[in-house]
C-alpha cells in the first residue's frame, strides 16, 4: 500500500529531486498516464467503434450510393461520412465507459426519429425516407416531407405512398436485400415524374443486427428533365409542320412550272411571287431558331456594352416607316432628351424593338396609330429600369391568350400570323433576349382598345459615362 505523503507520488524513475527543471526543483507535480489508462482508452474506443459500426457501414453505403448516384461527389461524399464516423465513434466510446465484455450483446433496435439517422438524411438534397423491415417510417428529411407530406414517423409507408409498384418495390427489396429502381407518375394537383432507389442496408452485419436493419429509399424529381425532353419533342414537331408548309407550296408551283404551265406566261407572272414569299417565309423561319439557338446558347452571359437606348428605338421606328405606310399607320415616339443608358448587346435590343413595333404596325393596323414611349421607373429595392412601352388600337387580344404569347410558334390567329409572314417565334425571341439583359417583358390588353407591350431593362446609375448607341 502507498503511503500518503505531501508529495504526490509519480511512477518510478520519471522525477528525480535535484535536477534542474524538475518536479522536486519547481515544486509543481507534473500528472503522467499510466499504461494501464492508455490502454483503458483505447479499449473504449475500440469499444466505441464496435458500438458504431453500423452507423460507420450505413453512413458508408449511403454516400457510396449517392457518389454513384451524381448527387454528391466524392469529395463530399469523403467529408461527410469522416464527420458522421467520428462523432459516431466517440459517442460509442462514452457510451461504452465503464462497461465491460459482459455488456457486450445485440444492438438496440432502431427506433422512429433515430437522431443518427435523420442527422445522415437530413444533409442529403434529394427527398430520403428510412423505413424499418415492416415498412414503418423511421426516418424522412425536409425534401421528403414535401414529396410525401402525408408520411409519418412510426406509421407504414405504405398508408402515405399510394403508389402500388412503388409499395411493392419496397417489399421485394425488403424481402431479398436486392436495390430497386423504378419511376412513377403522380397525377394530382399536376403532373410529376419521380425516380425511386430502394436500398436495403444492414443485412451483411449478421443476425445479432437484423433489427438493425432498415431500407432507404431515395426519390428523384424527373418532372423538369421530362418537361424539357416534351417541350423538345413539341419544338422539333412546330418547327418541322413550319417548314413543311412552305416547302410543299414551293414544290407544287416548281411542278407546275415545269408541266402544265412551261410556256404560260401569265401562270410564271401570278406564281412566282407567291413562290417568293414562300421562300421569304422559309428564310425568316430559320433565321429566328437560329437566333434563339444563339441566344439561348449565350443566355447566362449578361451584355456588358453600354449603349442608349433612346437613338436605338428611333432608328428602329424610322426603319420601319415604310411597313406604317403601306398599313396607313402613324407612329410616334415620346422619349426624354437625356441618354438612357444599359448595359445591352445593340443587334439583340434591335431585335427587341422592331418585333414589338412591326408587331404592332401588323396586327394593330386598324387603329391607325402606334405610340412609342421611352421611360424610367424606380424600383422597390432603388435602382431604375428602362422602359420602352409599344401601345397599338387595334382589336386587342383575349386575357387567355396573354400568358401563353410568349411560348414559341403560338399563335392567337394562325391564318393571320401566316398571312402578316409570322414565324410564332417573335415574342419568344424577345422574352429570351430581355432575360438575358436581367429584363423581362409585359403584355396589357383590353378586347377592343388595343395592346400594350413594354420593354423592363435596368438602367445604368445617373453617374454613368454616356456612350454612343453606334459602338
Amino acid at each position: 500500500m502507498t503511503r500518503k505523503s505531501g508529495r504526490p507520488a509519480f511512477g518510478s524513475g520519471h522525477a528525480q529531486a535535484g535536477k534542474p527543471g524538475s518536479n522536486g526543483a519547481s515544486g509543481h507535480p507534473q500528472v503522467s498516464e499510466s499504461p494501464g489508462d492508455f490502454d483503458g482508452r483505447s479499449a473504449r474506443y475500440v469499444a466505441g467503434i464496435v458500438h458504431a459500426r453500423l452507423v460507420l457501414a450505413a453512413a458508408g453505403l449511403v454516400f457510396a450510393a449517392f457518389t454513384v448516384a451524381g448527387t454528391l461527389s466524392a469529395l463530399q461524399a469523403l467529408g461527410g461520412f469522416a464527420v458522421i464516423a467520428v462523432a459516431a465513434v466517440i459517442r460509442g466510446a462514452n457510451a461504452g465507459e465503464g462497461a465491460g465484455p459482459a455488456s457486450a450483446g445485440p444492438p438496440p433496435a432502431l427506433a422512429p426519429g433515430d437522431p443518427v439517422l435523420e442527422t445522415v438524411i437530413a444533409g442529403i438534397p434529394d427527398a430520403v425516407v428510412v423505413l424499418d423491415r415492416e415498412g414503418r417510417v423511421l426516418a424522412l428529411n425536409a425534401q421528403a416531407e414535401i414529396v410525401a407530406p402525408a408520411l409519418r414517423r412510426g406509421d407504414p409507408a405504405s398508408i402515405a405512398l399510394r403508389m402500388p409498384e412503388l409499395v411493392q418495390a419496397i417489399r421485394s427489396a425488403t424481402a431479398d436485400g436486392e436495390p430497386r429502381r423504378i419511376e412513377f407518375t403522380e397525377r394530382v394537383p399536376v403532373d410529376r415524374w419521380y425516380e425511386a432507389i430502394i436500398t436495403p442496408v444492414g443485412r451483411t452485419l449478421g443476425p445479432q443486427a437484423r433489427s438493425r436493419e432498415f431500407v432507404l429509399v431515395t426519390f428523384r424529381d424527373l418532372t423538369p428533365l421530362r418537361q424539357v425532353e416534351e417541350m423538345r419533342a413539341d419544338f422539333v414537331a412546330n418547327a418541322s409542320h413550319e417548314l413543311r408548309t412552305p416547302l410543299a407550296a414551293l414544290s407544287g408551283f416548281i411542278d407546275t412550272l415545269q408541266g402544265p404551265a412551261r410556256d404560260d406566261v401569265a401562270a410564271q407572272k401570278r406564281f412566282l411571287p407567291i413562290m417568293q414569299a414562300q421562300a421569304t417565309r422559309m428564310a425568316r423561319l430559320i433565321d429566328d431558331l437560329l437566333s434563339l439557338s444563339r441566344i439561348e446558347l449565350n443566355a447566362h452571359r449578361r451584355p456588358d456594352t453600354q449603349l442608349d437606348a433612346v437613338p436605338l428605338v428611333r432608328q428602329v421606328a424610322d426603319g420601319l416607316q415604310t411597313l406604317a405606310r403601306d398599313r396607313d399607320v402613324s407612329i410616334t415616339i415620346q422619349a426624354p432628351a437625356q441618354p438612357q443608358l444599359v448595359l445591352g448587346d445593340r443587334d439583340e435590343l434591335i431585335r427587341v424593338f422592331e418585333n414589338l413595333i412591326e408587331n404592332a404596325l401588323k396586327y394593330g393596323a386598324a387603329g391607325k396609330r402606334v405610340e412609342i414611349t421611352v421611360s424610367s421607373a424606380d424600383l422597390p429595392e432603388g435602382a431604375k429600369e428602362l422602359r420602352v412601352a409599344v401601345r397599338d388600337y387595334g382589336p386587342g387580344i383575349a386575357p387567355e391568350h396573354l400568358p401563353r404569347l410568349t411560348e414559341r410558334f403560338y399563335r392567337v390567329d394562325v391564318v393571320e400570323s401566316r398571312e402578316q409572314g409570322g414565324t410564332g417565334l417573335g415574342l419568344a425571341l424577345v422574352k429570351h433576349i430581355l432575360n438575358r439583359h436581367g429584363g423581362r417583358l409585359s403584355i396589357i390588353s383590353t378586347r377592343g382598345a388595343g395592346a400594350t407591350f413594354t420593354a423592363h431593362i435596368p438602367l445604368l446609375p445617373a453617374d454613368a459615362r454616356p456612350v454612343d448607341s453606334r459602338s
